[in-house]
């Protein structure tokens, strides 16, 4: 596979976030490498279909305390690197473009020159203490998309991701470059950046993002009932589906019966230690609630006063037989 030399198409130094989201918006940035290719646990390829075809705004997550986070402690984090290794790190103020697949773009957190391995790339992770398990046999799969991404672009040999655990368990792993998997990364990005030239939506995946997206895309029905008895297809989807469900419902109703027969047996106990865990069963504690049917039938001037609009939602219900 040929390595590429990336080319600057832009600087970032001075620019605001509502033109940085803009020149983001004409690609598949290292961030979204791995939601175009669907192995995101945040968020579907559907939704940032939404997002790079202009159809919604990528969320604001300046308010984020991950997020804000992660950006003040880059830095620093960049430095305990440097320290660290004895590698030269530098800031690029400026978003590179794969030469020949020109959808690829990225934004490295540091260009690196490191003593005994010459040239790569740094890339800055902060995580809580509840994600430290996501790193104990390396480096997430999301992350090594977005890694693997700005190896493409770049066409460096490796990249070290610097990650700061629950705010003291620093680490470092190095990822390198794998021709096959970066060629196997390009034709899936492909696939969905060609879903965003040609205006077709990816197919949906399951997720609570894709069924958001969904959501944003068919807000309101028409009143049409489509009549659907002829299309094989359509059938055997309600079919599969309905299947699904009852495998499900029935599931839930041997898991319940399974639990209040644990239940049973403890009784007034709070909890009991088993072989293989821990059970507990304690009373929470009393919480008050205001009665709104009562307020309003008392109140109803008062009420009114706070009453808010809100748009109602579509249900998806199921009936089987005739209607």
């Amino acid at each position: 596979m040929k390595r590429s030399n990336a080319v600057r198409l832009v600087s970032t130094k001075n620019m605001s976030r509502e033109e940085w989201l803009s020149v983001r918006g004409g690609g598949i940035g290292s961030s979204d490498a791995a939601v175009a290719v669907g192995i995101s646990p945040y968020k579907s390829p559907l939704e940032l279909w939404l997002e790079k075809t202009n159809r919604q705004p990528a969320p604001d997550l300046s308010d984020n305390d991950a997020v804000f986070w992660g950006t003040t402690l880059e830095h620093i984090i960049a430095n305990v690197y440097a320290e660290r290794t004895g590698a030269k790190v530098r800031k690029l103020n400026s978003v590179l473009q794969h030469p020949d697949y020109l959808f690829m773009l990225a934004n490295l957190d540091r260009l690196v020159q490191h003593p005994t391995d010459g040239s790569g790339i740094l890339e800055v992770k902060t995580a809580g203490v509840n994600s430290a398990k996501f790193w104990e046999e390396g480096v997430p799969d999301s992350y090594q998309c977005q890694v693997l991404h700005q190896l493409a672009v770049t066409g460096k040999q490796w990249c070290d991701v610097a990650v700061l655990i629950g705010g003291q368990d620093f680490r470092i792993y190095r990822v390198i470059r794998d021709d096959a998997k970066i060629a196997d990364l390009i034709r899936r990005e492909e696939q969905f950046w060609q879903c965003v030239i040609q205006d077709i939506p990816p197919a949906v995946d399951g997720s609570e993002s894709s069924g958001k997206a969904l959501a944003s895309m068919y807000p309101a029905d028409k009143g049409e009932v489509l009549d659907c008895t002829e299309d094989t297809s359509m059938n055997k989807l309600f079919s599969d589906y309905w299947a699904y469900r009852q495998q499900r419902e029935t599931a839930e109703d041997q898991e319940n019966l399974l639990k209040q027969r644990l239940q049973e047996r403890l009784g007034f106990a709070s909890g009991a230690v088993l072989d293989c865990g821990k059970i507990s069963w304690r009373k929470s504690k009393d919480s008050t609630e205001t009665n709104f049917k009562k307020l309003t039938a008392e109140n109803p001037e008062l009420v009114a006063r706070y009453e808010v609009s809100k748009p109602g939602s579509r249900r998806f219900l199921v009936q089987i037989g005739g209607a």
